[in-house]
C-alpha cells in the first residue's frame, strides 16, 4: 500500500521486511515503529519463512529516532516502550534475522543492525552514534550494540560520535561483511541460503544458546549442553538431518526441497 512505511513479502523461505519511508531517511517514526512491529510479527508467524531480511528503500537504511516527533510534549515518551520492544523482537527471534544495508545507519538504526544475527552493508555505507552530539545518551541501543563492539571501539565511537565506514564496522564487530554495492544482494542471498540449510528448531535453540550469559560453573554448563545436544540428536529434526546426510540428500526442511 502506498501509505505504508514498512512492507513485507515472502518467497523461497525468506521473509523480507522493507523500510520505505525515504522522505525522513527511514527514521523511526511512530508509524514506522508500529508497522515494523507488525511485519516482524507476520514474518515470525509465517511457517514458510525460515530467514528474515531487513531491507530498505532510499539512500539511508535508518536515521534513528524521528527527531521531529521527539520534541516538546513528546520528549519523554518518544519510543520509550516501542523501540526496546522492537530490538527485543529482533534479538530474540527464533528465526535468523539478516540486515541488508545499501546506505547509512545512525543511532537507533545502528541498534537495529546490532540486534540482527547477520549484518551486511555496501562498502559506501557509514555509521555513527550521534546521540552525544545532540545532548542525549545512546542508552537503549547500548543493550544490543555493546555485545557486538570491541570495548575500546565502543568507548571511542559512543563518546566521540564520529562517523565510521563499513570496513571499520566489520573490524569492530558491528557488521559481518562489507561488499561493493553491486554485490550486496548476492552476499545477502549467500547468507540466507546458508541459514536456510539449518533445521528450524536447531537454529532457534542455537540462537538461545548464543544469547545466554557465559557460564561460571563449568560442570553445570556441560551437563546442560549435553542434555541439549542429546535431545536434538534424538529429535525428529535431528534424525531427519542424520538420515539426509547418510542418503546424500538435502533435509526436508530446506525451502524448495
Amino acid at each position: 500500500m502506498a501509505d505504508e512505511f514498512v512492507h513485507y513479502q515472502a518467497g523461497g523461505g525468506v521473509g523480507t521486511i522493507t523500510l520505505d519511508s525515504p522522505h525522513n531517511r527511514n527514521a523511526l517514526s511512530a508509524q514506522l515503529r508500529r508497522e515494523l512491529t507488525a511485519r516482524l510479527d507476520t514474518a515470525l508467524a509465517d511457517d514458510t519463512v525460515r530467514v528474515i531480511v531487513l531491507d530498505h528503500t532510499g539512500p539511508v537504511f535508518c536515521a534513528g529516532m524521528d527527531l521531529k516527533e521527539a520534541g516538546g510534549a513528546n520528549a519523554n515518551s518518544q519510543g520509550v516502550n516501542e523501540f526496546p520492544a522492537i530490538l527485543t523482537q529482533i534479538w530474540n527471534s527464533p528465526k535468523p534475522v539478516v540486515a541488508k544495508l545499501a546506505g547509512p545507519a545512525r543511532a537507533g538504526g545502528v541498534g537495529i543492525v546490532a540486534a540482527c544475527d547477520i549484518a551486511v552493508a555496501a562498502r559506501t555505507a557509514t555509521f555513527a552514534f550521534t546521540e552525544v552530539r545532540i545532548g542525549v545518551v545512546p542508552a537503549v541501543i547500548s543493550i544490543t550494540v555493546l555485545p557486538r563492539l570491541l570495548p575500546r571501539a565502543a568507548h571511542e565511537l559512543f563518546l566521540t560520535g564520529e562517523t565510521f565506514d563499513a570496513d571499520r564496522a566489520v573490524a569492530v564487530g558491528l557488521l559481518n561483511a562489507s561488499v561493493p554495492a553491486e554485490d550486496l544482494a548476492a552476499e545477502v542471498a549467500r547468507y540466507t541460503g546458508m541459514l536456510a540449510l539449518g533445521g528450524p528448531n536447531a537454529l532457534a535453540a542455537t540462537k538461545r544458546m548464543l544469547r545466554a550469559p557465559r557460564p561460571t560453573d563449568l560442570d553445570a554448563a556441560f551437563a546442560e549442553m549435553l542434555a541439549l545436544s542429546s535431545g536434538f540428536f534424538a529429535s525428529a529434526e535431528g534424525q531427519e538431518g542424520i538420515l539426509a546426510f547418510a542418503q546424500k540428500r538435502r533435509p526436508s526442511w530446506v525451502p524448495g526441497d
